[in-house]
């Protein structure tokens, strides 16, 4: 069994991922938090403590200053902590600087997204893996290290739901949609319910596999309306994401395409902004001659993800419609969760958004540590045994649930 948890990231996913680590650490071993800035590690700490969340209390937990961008240091860090897996949990563009400390290291990587560079406009591009993360597949292979990408929700999940359509549900898929909902409220006049980097970054090109080509939209364009499970009928628009581009790859459907549903206030704020130019990554000069990039100032100025978590009431409701054929017979069906803002909250003090994207990542976590999931390369969700993470999910607080489908509504 593989012990001690290197958690690197500190936000609110990695808040999620810390206290779930914690309820689990007579499996996981010690933990240890590390960030750019230590005291959001002590902080987060401190709210385990408060929660009495850490299971065997004969296990450590404590933090350490990290840049992960420094290779070396990251590394050094990995075997002073005697950690055998990592959970990269930061801002993605430190993606590739800790899977090279973990091949140096010879330990375990995961993360919960897709590489993305601060200022590159053209990161983006299809198949996003194919130039950032799996040029270091053939050097994970070699050295028999397992690196996981995307152990988030989405991506994560929803593919590992792919991963069981088409090993249990389906002969053959014709299509996969996967949408995205949030049904929540935080009461805030506009916020991002994670990073906004991260999450503006993904409002720029729309490129979606669809006949086994890749096609481009603009964002908000391309508008459904599904009427979801529990959170009832909401819009849903055509949008980027992780997912598209590895499933293409690995599942080979001829149509995956990533739904996110917005309210017509977010797209209306959201537009402003953009033809402001607030969520440009191109650097600007102030009148004073200092340099901002104005998405970073944007950041600075819009509610942390993690501070929604206390007014946050609602549901999510993600999950993967898949079309294909069964036994020579047209099928299709939704497999989805559900999961409450206020009852995340009560658990560990985060909104449902962290948490859906946290709770996955120590659930793989937990399968690597007791070796049923030892890829020795690097994969995807999807390229693994579904079955295990699924039940392992639904034991820790993610059960998956199953609809015949889910009915478009005509506008």
């Amino acid at each position: 069994m593989k012990k001690n948890i290197l958690i690197i990231g500190a936000g609110a996913v990695g808040h999620v991922v810390a206290h779930k680590c914690a309820q689990h650490n007579d499996i996981l071993g010690d933990l240890c938090i590390a960030s750019r800035r230590q005291s959001k590690c002590d902080a987060i700490i401190e709210s385990i403590h408060a929660k009495k969340a850490l299971k065997d209390t004969s296990k450590r937990l404590y933090s350490h200053a990290l840049d992960a961008m420094d290779i070396r240091a990251t590394a050094d860090l990995i075997r002073k902590t005697q950690s055998q897996i990592v959970i990269n949990v930061g801002q993605t563009y430190i993606n590739l600087a800790v899977i090279q400390a973990c091949i140096e290291a010879g330990v375990t990587y995961m993360d919960t997204g897709s590489y993305d560079e601060p200022n590159n406009d053209d990161c983006d591009l299809p198949p996003r893996f194919q130039h950032y993360e799996w040029k270091w597949k053939q050097a994970c292979q070699a050295k028999g290290i397992s690196a996981i990408l995307g152990t988030g929700f989405d991506p994560g999940v929803t593919n590992a739901y792919c991963a069981y359509a088409a090993r249990h549900l389906f002969d053959s898929i014709d299509s996969i949609d996967i949408l995205d909902v949030n049904a929540g409220s935080h009461g805030k006049f506009f916020a991002t319910n994670f990073d906004p980097e991260i999450n503006f970054r993904e409002f720029t090109r729309v490129f979606s596999w669809v006949q086994n080509q890749w096609v481009l939209d603009e964002i908000h364009t391309v508008k459904r309306i599904y009427d979801f499970p529990v959170v009832g009928a909401m819009p849903v628009y055509l949008t980027a994401h992780d997912e598209v581009h590895s499933l293409w790859h690995t599942l080979k459907v001829p149509t995956v395409r990533f739904w996110m549903g917005f309210s017509d206030h977010y797209i209306t704020v959201f537009t402003i902004l953009t033809k402001l130019g607030l969520t440009s990554i191109t650097p600007v000069k102030t009148a004073e001659g200092i340099e901002v990039i104005p998405l970073k100032v944007l950041k600075a100025v819009l509610p942390d993800p993690q501070s929604l978590a206390p007014a946050y009431k609602g549901k999510t409701c993600i999950g993967c419609l898949v079309k294909g054929i069964k036994d020579g017979v047209p099928r299709e069906t939704f497999i989805y969760n559900v999961c409450d803002h206020e009852e995340s909250f009560a658990e560990m003090g985060s909104q449902a958004i962290s948490y859906t994207a946290g709770v996955p990542a120590v659930a793989a976590a937990i399968l690597v540590a007791k070796c049923i999931w030892e890829p020795k390369t690097m994969v995807h969700v999807e390229e693994l045994n579904p079955d295990p993470f699924l039940d392992t999910l639904g034991a820790i607080g993610l059960p998956t649930q199953f609809a015949s489908t889910v009915l478009e509504i005509k506008s």
